[in-house]
């Protein structure tokens, strides 16, 4: 019976402790259910263990039971572990198991001490209070272990433990409590009647065990047929999670249930070692209880801490599923290290130039920004903007590597000579801009903008070929020179336009003046992009003729701009500016295009001469304008004559001497003009067969008088009849220089003694008046 007794105590045990587990994992009115089930399973193993062991007791004397009483046992035995059970799964934490643990440690005393208040015998029991105490002692003491053994994780081993210590508790406690009585037979105790005897408890017993043994099939078949399910489930998600590249964590709250194979590589870690675990014990910098709600959808950034404590930077997301029955929090854990080293490399690119590695204008104008909003009252800031001298020729004569290595060599040079604090930076092309803040005194900036000088200086002596480095520098200096970042620029860019215009290799300081000129110069350039709508420019005529007759040959166009607001404009001052903005291209086309349309109505002897910038014979399609022009006029292109000057061969020479060659293809005559104040004129003669050499005015002012210029004069129509070229002198503003000329053998001239410039109305009326006398 002591040994029957047992095994009822030990499936109780099972029961009770597998019961938990389904419990554990339930939620709303199913834990009641489970709660309520567990308890009566416990209860009734307890109850029963109890009297059937008592069964096994035999006094020697008559005994028998109360019945109210032993009922009353019964109960107590439900509700008090009932209430230990629900305590113990109401939260998964340590405390709420040993407290639950503990009362259904203390049901059992209590189901046992009530449980012999219902024992009747002829006798007098006296009670042992040691072993009394040490049998409650045990009973809470094993009862806590138990239930914290079988909550803390569902594994079979916590199972069989829990069984195990939740069995020693029930039978520990009452053989015990059991060694505690001692039992005087007294002829003055009389059993009642309406005791039940032992037969009949033994009946009671039996129902009893059956419905342990009931509840406890029913409380396996539901284990097995959960185990079952949850071993699919698991299956099934294993394999679903082990298939995804990003890790992943289910979670009960913030406790590790399962991963796959993919965090287990990232982590380092063994999925054994992290079953069981706090989530957050992988993560840091995270804060777990906005992360896990079950409302939330949380993407946040953290670091992943390996195995050997390294950290790599990794992406959560949680998702809320269902898992095993009981809602279960699925985090997502996704490597972003190339995402971070991509971020980088784009923010890299986006902050600084590619070729020499030195910030970008983007970055630079950020840190502008910031060391203005930065700076100290008594302080300042200067800005170097540095552009090379010359540097396309390095790009045509040498090719793009060597300009690229020129830009790389820059950056070197002058990175070489900054101070901390200082930063350079490529703004585009061949342009540099240098911020130096925390300045003192400008001769700071005076003193680096020379040691970037003196760096490229030394540089060149080491260099052997593919161009030598060459820098004009233009400073300005905030917040002397200007009060935001716009203005400063622009007046950098003001002085470093002037040291380009005083020599090359230097720097500047910005001053006002050069504002104003600036101003005044981007105003003009503006103005003449219109002034050929606004039909503000104009064409006058200078008659060239021969010297030996005084006959008109032609006439030479010539542009002259009427400003409505600052009058006529000298062609001296408008056309420079003209070219280096681009515009002469348009302005160009008019001019030619007016100049050809006028010459078609006049008599078919007469040539109109057009002068040509180098911007407008480096145009590519320069030729094909000419030809369009003289198809619409309806001109003949021998009555066209293409005036350029020297420079404008020594700019390209290839390209030029191109055109030309397709212009006289066209059959349009080109002069050389203004020959003799050019680089190379023997040698551009010689390169191209022009059709008319025109010397220039300088060498004839003066020309009777002057023993210097009459020889260059009689040198060049010596060349000029030597060529079988015809020579056309300009500037003849004297009788004096048009005899001297006419003495040697110069066929014509053009100048103010010769005919004014005149509109193209006048001309027209001076042939009328012309015609009419000679009728």
């Amino acid at each position: 019976m002591v040994l029957l007794a047992g095994v009822i105590g030990a499936i109780a045990s099972f029961a009770a402790v597998n019961i938990l587990q389904h419990m554990r994992k339930a939620r709303g009115q199913m834990r009641l259910v489970w709660t309520l089930v567990s308890a009566l399973s416990f209860g009734f193993g307890v109850w029963a263990t109890h009297f059937v062991a008592m069964l096994s007791f035999s006094p020697g004397i008559p005994n028998a039971y109360d019945m109210p009483i032993t009922l009353l046992s019964l109960v107590i035995a439900v509700v008090v572990t009932g209430i230990g059970i629900a305590v113990a799964a109401t939260r998964q934490k340590t405390d709420h198991h040993l407290v639950g643990g503990a009362i259904v440690g203390a049901g059992v005393a209590a189901m046992h001490f009530t449980g012999m208040m219902a024992f009747q015998v002829e006798g007098r029991i006296v009670w042992d209070k040691a072993l009394v105490t040490s049998s409650v002692i045990f009973g809470v003491f094993l009862g806590a272990a138990a239930i914290r053994i079988a909550m803390r994780r569902t594994s079979g081993m916590n199972n069989v433990i829990g069984t195990i210590l939740l069995t020693l508790a029930i039978c520990t406690m009452h053989f015990t409590a059991m060694g505690a009585v001692s039992i005087y037979p007294d002829p003055a105790m009389v059993i009642a009647p309406s005791s039940v005897p032992s037969n009949w408890l033994a009946t009671a017993v039996a129902l009893a065990a059956f419905t342990i043994l009931m509840l406890t099939g029913l409380a396996l078949w539901v284990d097995i047929r959960d185990a079952q399910r949850a071993k699919l489930e698991e299956r099934r998600m294993n394999g679903l999670a082990n298939a995804a590249l990003e890790g992943l964590i289910v979670c009960d709250d913030t406790t590790i249930v399962t991963a796959n194979k993919s965090l287990c590589r990232l982590s380092g870690r063994t999925l054994g070692d992290m079953i069981g675990s706090d989530f957050t014990e992988l993560f840091s910098a995270i804060n777990p209880s906005s992360g896990l709600s079950a409302n939330a959808d949380p993407i946040w950034e953290s670091n992943l801490i390996h195995v050997d404590g390294s950290r790599s930077p990794v992406e959560l997301l949680t998702r809320v599923v269902d898992y095993g029955g009981k809602p279960h929090t699925v985090i997502a854990v996704r490597d972003i290290r190339e995402r971070k080293k991509a971020e980088a490399d784009i923010h890299r690119l986006a902050m600084h130039d590619t070729l020499t590695g030195l910030p970008n204008r983007r970055s630079f104008t950020t840190r502008l920004e910031q060391e203005m909003a930065a700076l100290a009252e008594d302080k300042s800031i200067a800005l170097l903007c540095l552009d090379l001298d010359r540097f396309k020729e390095v790009n045509d004569l040498f090719g793009h590597a060597a300009g690229d290595a020129m830009l790389q060599k820059v950056a070197e040079c002058a990175g070489s000579v900054l101070r901390e604090g200082q930063v350079l930076a490529r703004l585009g092309g061949d342009e540099f801009a240098v911020i130096a803040p925390d300045l003192s005194d400008p001769e700071e900036a005076a003193d680096l903008a020379q040691d970037i000088l003196d760096a490229f200086r030394k540089e060149n002596e080491r260099a052997t070929s593919d161009g030598l480095m060459s820098s004009s520098i233009g400073i300005a200096l905030y917040p002397a020179d200007a009060q935001d970042q716009e203005n400063l620029i622009s007046h950098a860019d003001t002085a470093l336009y002037r040291a380009k215009s005083e020599g090359r290799d230097t720097y500047r300081f910005y001053e006002h003046a050069m504002g104003q000129e600036a101003r005044s110069r981007r105003i003009m350039e503006h103005e003449l992009r219109h002034a050929v709508s606004r039909k503000e420019f104009r064409l006058v005529y200078q008659p060239q003729k021969r010297l030996d007759t005084g006959e008109v040959v032609g006439y030479e166009a010539l542009l002259r701009w009427k400003h409505p607001e600052r009058g006529n404009v000298s062609p001296a001052i408008f056309v420079p500016v003209a070219e280096e903005s681009g515009a002469i291209v348009p302005i160009g086309e008019w001019v030619l295009e007016d100049a050809c349309r006028t010459a078609a109505s006049w008599a078919p002897h007469l040539t109109i001469a057009v002068n040509v910038s180098a911007v407008q014979l480096h145009s590519p399609n320069f030729t094909q304008t000419v030809h369009r022009i003289l198809l619409e006029t309806g001109l003949s292109p021998r009555r066209l004559e293409i005036e350029i000057t020297e420079t404008a061969l020594v700019r390209d020479m290839h390209r030029a001497l191109t055109t030309l060659r397709q212009l006289k293809s066209l059959g349009v005559r080109v002069a050389m003009d203004d020959f003799g104040t050019g680089y190379s004129s023997l040698s551009n003669l010689r390169a191209f067969p022009f059709d008319k050499i025109k010397i220039d005015g300088s060498f004839i002012r003066q020309v009777d008088t002057n023993e210097q210029s009459a020889t260059i004069v009689k040198a060049v129509l010596g060349i000029g009849r030597g060529l079988g070229l015809p020579v056309l002198a300009e500037g003849v503003e004297t009788s004096g220089e048009a005899s001297f000329l006419s003495r040697e053998l110069c066929q014509i001239g053009q100048g103010y003694y010769l005919g004014r410039p005149s509109s193209i109305e006048d001309i027209e009326g001076d042939k009328e008046d012309s015609s009419a006398n000679a009728a």
